[in-house]
Parts: structure tokens; sequence; C-alpha cells
């Protein structure tokens, strides 16, 4: 579902970018704001529906979200105009913003004791919908054009009956949340909420999602327009370091509850400061090379961020996700805006090269977040909650988790 959910909002919108370019005859500060509408709506109302959450979790939320996402990218195909194209695309990130703060809480139902281990595997699946986006346009699009954005309807009623099928496990998990939601209050004093580093760590999520996202919304047009690629070799390219993403996602969360989560983030940032140095230099199979070790190391600590969170606001879980992965939507947003701005004035090799200082800044602002932000250590109320925990999350009864 998670992958669906992406490949619909943050895995199409970037690769119909040149369609939408060409379609509506935009500049490249005009296409830039259609993906900003996008991701600037998901992130804005995320926190709200992360709060909603956390005071009434409602299992309807997961297929009315996933409904409202597709309506929205099928009905952009068919806007007369760029402002149509905005509306649709910005109600498509409102379906997202639904979909995410109550698919992380199904997540954080699941997980037991492993909470970075399962918040990777989430994480990955919206990580892997993202790389089929690219793959997805030259195969559905090409002959068509917008118009056949139609194609990906039957995909998302798929997705909301299988949201379906999962919302009477969530039902019953939710209510055995409550029950360790009480417990979580009596161990309030062992659980202290730490609103300074949950900023710190904000800050490091948006510098890299702003990293990534400038990666991911200009290198299709680097090759286009730079290097002269035709349409599907250059969506290629995005979907190789896309899905290299999905397998960095799944190993940092993995790696994460060996080496840390502070440790894994600073020093992923650090080594993909070099490998964005590099891509606009490589060619041809060194440049496959280079961002596939990109993708792995620049989305690592994607899910390791979101458990951070949780870890700094304990008693508030859909919150705590719903700020962690809005602002991360957010700040991509902000980059494609800001980055077509910058790709009208001074082309978009300069994009490319500006990216390299964006990690070392994330770096060493994730320097700052405290050595001891790891998970408690559970009282005797605690206890009693994580063994509730395992009874809900128990394989056999989480259908499609």
């Amino acid at each position: 579902m998670h992958a669906v959910n992406d490949l619909l909002t943050t895995g199409l919108v970037p690769a119909l970018l040149p369609f939408f370019k060409q379609a509506h005859g935009l500049t490249y500060g005009q296409t830039g704001m259609i993906l900003f509408c996008c991701l600037f709506t998901t992130s804005v109302t995320q926190p709200f529906f992360g709060w909603l959450s956390d005071r009434r979790p409602a299992a309807w939320l997961l297929p009315t979200g996933m409904l409202i996402t597709g309506t929205g990218l099928v009905a952009s195909g068919f806007a007369r105009s760029y402002l149509g194209v905005l509306a649709a695309i910005g109600v498509s990130g409102l379906g997202s913003a639904v979909f995410h703060p109550e698919a992380a809480r199904c997540t954080y139902l699941a997980a037991g004791p492993r909470r970075a281990t399962a918040q990777a595997l989430f994480q990955s699946g919206g990580v892997f919908g993202q790389a089929l986006g690219p793959l997805m346009v030259p195969l559905f699009l090409a002959a068509t054009g917008l118009a056949g954005l139609w194609w990906f309807g039957p995909p998302t009623l798929v997705a909301v009956a299988m949201c379906g099928v999962l919302a009477p496990w969530y039902a019953r998990g939710m209510r055995a949340e409550r029950e360790r939601a009480a417990a979580r209050r009596a161990d309030a004093l062992h659980l202290p909420e730490r609103p300074g580093a949950l900023a710190v760590l904000l800050g490091v999520v948006v510098l890299r999602s702003f990293a990534s996202v400038g990666v991911t919304a200009f290198l299709p047009f680097f090759y286009i327009n730079v290097l002269h690629f035709t349409l599907g070799a250059a969506m290629t390219f995005t979907f190789v370091y896309m899905l290299a993403g999905g397998v960095g996602t799944l190993a940092g969360g993995l790696l994460s509850d060996r080496i840390g989560t502070r440790r894994l983030m600073i020093w992923s940032l650090l080594a993909s400061a070099p490998l964005l140095a590099l891509l606009p230099m490589v060619r041809g199979t060194l440049a496959v090379v280079v961002l596939i070790v990109l993708g792995v190391i620049i989305f690592s600590p994607f899910s390791a961020a979101v458990v951070l969170a949780q870890r700094c606001l304990p008693r508030r879980i859909g919150l705590a996700s719903g700020l962690n992965i809005g602002l991360a939507i957010g700040a991509g947003g902000l980059a494609a805006a800001f980055l077509g701005q910058i790709a009208d004035r001074y082309g978009v090799p300069v994009v490319l090269e500006g990216l390299v200082m964006v990690p070392l800044a994330a770096s060493a602002l994730a320097l700052a977040l405290p050595r001891d932000l790891a998970a408690p250590v559970p009282t005797p109320a605690g206890r009693a909650a994580e063994r509730a925990a395992a009874v809900v999350s128990a394989p056999e009864s989480a259908p499609g988790l």
C-alpha cells in the first residue's frame, strides 16, 4: 500500500515534470512549482493528521487517503490549464497526508521491539514505489501523453481494497493500543519528551530531503537537456537511483539497530557529498555505479529518522511521524521550487553541483543530536505494554504487513 501511495505522488510527479513542462509551455520554475504543490500540501497538512491520529485513530483514513491520492493524480492528466494541474496535484498530496500518519501507526503496532527494522520495511516500500515512477512513465505515457494517467486508476482501487482488508486488524490493534497508552501515562516520568532534540533532528531531515529530491527532480532534465538522452534512458537512470534508495532505506533500518541511528545518520550524509560531486561528471557504467551507491547511502537514514522522532515524542507517535515525514516531503517541495528558479537562471548543471554542500551541512547538524537519544528502559507498566504489543503484532494477526 505504501508503495502504491508513493508511486502516485513522489514517484510519478517528478517523472511527469517533463510532460507537464511540454504540454503547458512552462519554465523550469513553473515546473518545479508543480512538485512543490504536491509535496508542500502533504507536508503542511500531515502533522495535523498525525495529531488527529493520536487523538482519535481511524482505520477508514487509510482507504480514504489512498483514494484521494489516486483521484488527484489521474485528474492532473486531464487538466486544461497550469492552475488546474496545480489544483489536482495538490489534492493528490492531501490524500497522501491523510494516509501516512495512520499507515505509520499501523507499522508501529506491528513492529514489536524492532522499531527501526519495521520502519525500514515500511519506508522502503514507499521508496520502491517512488522508484517505479520513472519506469512507468515511458511505458504508459510515451504514446498517450498525460491523458494516459487513467492507467493508474485501477492500481489505486486495488490499494484501497487492501486497506479495507487491513482495517479490521488495525481496529483490534487500536484497542490494545489504548491499553498501552494507559501504561505509557503511568510511565510518564520515564518517557520524557525532548522537543529540542526533535528540532535538531527535523533540521537534519529537511536538509537530507532537499538533497535527495534535488537529484530526483533535476537529474532527468540534466540527462535530457544537457546530455541529450532519450526520455526512456533518462527515466531508467532515475529508476536506478530510486531503486537503490529503496535498498538503502531497508538496509539503513537494519543497520541502525546494530550501530545506532545517530552514527548511521552522520556517516551516511558525509559519504553522500563526494558522490553528489561526481554525479554531473560521470558517464555510462560509472554513472550507474555512482547512482546506485548514492541512492543506497543517502536514503539509509530515512527510516532511522522516523524512529528517532518517535523517541523524542514517545506519547505522541502520530504527531512525531507526521512531523518527520511531512517535513521531509515539504523540504523536497521547497527544493523543487527553489532549484527550479536556479535552473532557469544558471542552468541545470549548476543545480546538481550546488547540492554537494547540503549533506555536509546536514551531517554537521546531526552532530548536535544527543548521544543518549535511545529507547527508554521499560518500567513494569511499560513491560506489560510491550507484551500486549507483541500479541497484536504477531505475523498471523497482521495480514498485508
